[in-house]
């Protein structure tokens, strides 16, 4: 069979460009010992994904050049060398970006495609919706009563921060985002207190004049100015949760921090940087609390699909650009 997958052939310097990719043909693998091998229908392309495109180690290893890239997806198995798992289940897996792949059964999830779509098990149920969970209840020690303020709010995280603050007793929901289309779609649908189209005008004017008592939480997946706004805005004892920072992904210069820090002083604030991965204990119980919720339509969310693996360069390169409406996906 054959198998097209994607490679990195260049280190990007800023934004990424159809120069630094190239779509493969190779034979498809055959699964050894303990493992399986997949037929991928979605793949899923995520902000994080730029970090890796670079030479420098961070919190995983960079891509390797002129090897297949990876990322979540979910697929059909369609042959098994491992227990466990049968030809014709579905299963959630890191092989993504290509359209076969041989995946170690320890590393393949099985997922039930009755339950929810399979494109949920890479969204609201999967790594977005649980770094929204943990990022809001563990890192930013969110009670009830908190007003909270979530940047990228119309992504696949943040309108799920926004939603669980929300459904957990926030007085106050506030959200920003690029277009006045997603800003209605957190007012509308979301059922966000207040939101604002960020490029209409300084961000910190417009978040005090939708939070003018201030804030208790704010959900970063943005950095920069959405940053400094927030530590401007918090009050005794607010909470900070860096999970994100897309406006500085493609800087070649390091970004200037926020020049107000002294502020953390005097409301005791904090912030903290986190990764989903340190979280995972949490995810039975993100489950079995989110679960019905998506299931009876409490909490909504959004898919913007791409059709094709010869598409899902296109498809990361609008995430960066902030084209997608919730959760960016690739459709094979």
């Amino acid at each position: 069979m054959i198998n097209r997958e994607w490679h990195l052939l260049s280190r990007p310097v800023g934004l990424p460009g159809p120069e630094n990719f190239a779509l493969v043909e190779t034979e498809a693998p055959q699964p050894r010992e303990n493992q399986v091998l997949v037929r991928n229908t979605h793949l899923s392309v995520d902000p994080y994904m730029r970090g890796r495109m670079n030479a420098g180690r961070s919190y995983v290893d960079p891509y390797e050049l002129g090897k297949p890239m990876e990322g979540g997806a979910v697929g059909e198995v369609v042959a098994s060398n491992a227990e466990g798992i049968a030809v014709g289940d579905h299963v959630l897996h890191f092989g993504g970006w290509r359209e076969y792949a041989a995946v170690d059964a320890r590393h393949a999830v099985k997922v039930d495609p009755e339950a929810a779509p399979l494109s949920a098990y890479l969204g609201v149920l999967g790594m977005p919706g649980l770094t929204a969970y943990a990022g809001l209840l563990r890192v930013a020690s969110f009670k009830e009563g908190d007003t909270v303020f979530v940047s990228g709010a119309a992504g696949a995280v943040g309108s799920q921060v926004g939603q669980l603050a929300r459904l957990k007793g926030a007085s106050r929901v506030i959200g920003s985002a690029g277009s006045d289309e997603k800003v209605r779609l957190l007012l509308e649908e979301y059922g966000f207190d207040a939101a604002f189209n960020y490029k209409n005008g300084p961000v910190s004017e417009q978040l005090r004049a939708a939070a003018p008592d201030g804030i208790d939480i704010y959900f970063d997946n943005v950095g920069g100015d959405h940053l400094e706004a927030a530590v401007g805005s918090l009050r005794q004892g607010g909470r900070i949760a860096l999970c994100g920072m897309i406006s500085v992904y493609n800087n070649t210069e390091p970004a200037p921090g926020p020049r107000n820090l002294v502020r953390l002083i005097q409301v005791r604030g904090r912030i903290e940087g986190f990764l989903v991965s340190d979280h995972y204990d949490l995810q039975p119980q993100f489950v079995r609390e989110v679960g019905p919720w998506v299931r009876d339509g409490r909490l909504k969310y959004r898919e913007t699909v791409v059709e094709g693996i010869e598409n899902t360069l296109e498809a990361f390169l609008g995430l960066l650009r902030g084209d997608n409406i919730g959760k960016m996906i690739v459709k094979l």
